[in-house]
């Protein structure tokens, strides 16, 4: 597959699910079984270049589970199956010869809740780039620990508490911390689980703007329960009802004109 670095997309129809030419990641045909519970059923459904993706729709509908397979953090669950296809620039990436590890370094996660590591500042950002051998001396350590940093908006708040444990650090910070870690390692994509659930609406609108800049730079797919920030951070938006994918499309069509009726009862809030 031909997979040339344009960043816009070109949408076109496949057995009524928007597709896209030059996707960074694609899946086809997903099923999630926990145990005999099936969880998600047959998703077809790609993340463009250098886009926002939005996963939206009720609690419990199976957006998380979903997202956990795009760098399969769901085998870690030992009653966990799934079958169908993911792929990272046409790579399967449940291929046996994938190196679990390194995908998760090119397919970055940031969590609901802020969860930084028990360490400096600092140390938070270097993990990645040292353990994955990113770097041989710490002149190109200190460089990659403050671009991170300055991506994030954090180096101004931190370049002089460093040393300091990241827990000092305010809830909203944490997670710019966390998102600092995440693109530490330059991965190609950026997986977040409603990464803004714990935060308090200043934190939120930091982190909404930091993420309409990454999206420059990295691919990123987000989860949330709220749909105005989905219409605010996405470019195209996916709405999942029981573990089924109802409608994908450009963020702008799906809130003012979608084609599905449980898509239109979601917006609308007659469901939820």
């Amino acid at each position: 597959m031909n997979m040339s670095e344009h960043t816009q997309q070109n949408e076109h129809k496949t057995e009524g699910t928007p597709l896209l030419d030059d996707p960074r990641m694609s899946t086809r045909g997903v099923d999630v079984f926990y145990g005999d519970k099936q969880a998600i059923f047959n998703v077809d459904l790609d993340i463009g270049k250098n886009q926002v993706l939005a996963m939206i729709g009720p609690s419990g509908c199976g957006k998380s589970t979903f997202l956990r397979c795009l760098n399969r953090m769901n085998d870690t669950i030992d009653i966990c199956k799934v079958t169908g296809s993911i792929s990272l620039d046409g790579e399967d990436i449940y291929d046996r010869k994938i190196d679990v590890v390194e995908l998760r370094a090119r397919v970055g996660m940031v969590f609901q809740k802020p969860n930084p590591f028990p360490k400096s500042i600092y140390e938070n950002v270097a993990y990645g780039p040292r353990i994955h051998g990113l770097v041989d001396h710490k002149v190109d350590l200190d460089e990659i620990v403050e671009k991170s940093l300055v991506r994030c908006g954090l180096w101004k708040e931190v370049r002089d508490r460093l040393d300091q444990p990241a827990t000092g650090l305010s809830g909203g910070q944490q997670q710019r911390l966390c998102i600092a870690r995440a693109i530490a390692i330059n991965p190609e994509v950026v997986l977040m689980d409603e990464p803004c659930s714990a935060l308090d609406p200043i934190a939120t609108a930091t982190v909404e703007e930091l993420i309409s800049e990454l999206s420059e730079r990295f691919t990123i797919s987000i989860v949330t329960h709220s749909m105005q920030q989905a219409a605010r951070v996405s470019q195209r938006t996916a709405y999942f009802h029981l573990g089924k994918l109802i409608e994908v499309g450009d963020t702008d069509q799906i809130f003012t004109n979608p084609t599905h009726q449980l898509t239109e009862e979601y917006i609308t809030g007659r469901i939820g």
